[in-house]
């Protein structure tokens, strides 16, 4: 780059100097030209380094984290795995718990259904005799036929 600067200053010097013995040019104008085509230049060349640059740093933290992501993985795998085991572990002790809750259950469940079924069995029988009773009275109210 401080060549491009320096050959740069060279090719001003020398137009200048040319210039000057041919005609009379405006070279304040020429060098403020050239000057602003060579930083244009120079910022292009920049922008170019650091887009390699800015490639270079992803491929570099792409290096590094796929080896971490394949570890993360293989931890995950062994966590499912004793996860497995340790979820298995505990369905074998809660299930028996589970079945004699549920046999308990059923069993209070029967009993009830074993009381209830005699009074329901009373409650309909006094309500279809209370109907009748209110079906005979309104059949007694009604004049003969």
């Amino acid at each position: 780059m401080k060549f491009s600067l320096v050959a740069a200053l060279v090719v001003v010097l020398a137009i200048g100097c040319e210039s000057s013995s041919l005609v009379k040019r405006d070279i304040p104008a020429e060098i403020e030209t050239l000057t602003k085509y060579f930083q244009d230049a120079i910022e292009k060349v920049k922008s170019h380094e650091l887009i390699s640059q800015a490639q270079g740093y992803l491929e570099e933290g792409k290096t590094q984290i796929t080896p971490l992501t394949d570890e993360i993985q293989e931890h995950a795998e062994k966590i499912q795995e004793q996860m497995k085991s340790f979820v298995s572990d505990i369905e074998k002790q809660v299930r028996p718990m589970a079945d004699n809750l549920q046999a308990q259950l059923m069993a209070l469940v029967d009993k009830m259904q074993a009381q209830f079924k005699p009074l329901a069995d009373d409650l309909q029988a006094q309500m279809e005799q209370l109907f009748q009773t209110v079906v005979d009275q309104t059949k007694s109210l009604l004049p003969p036929q």
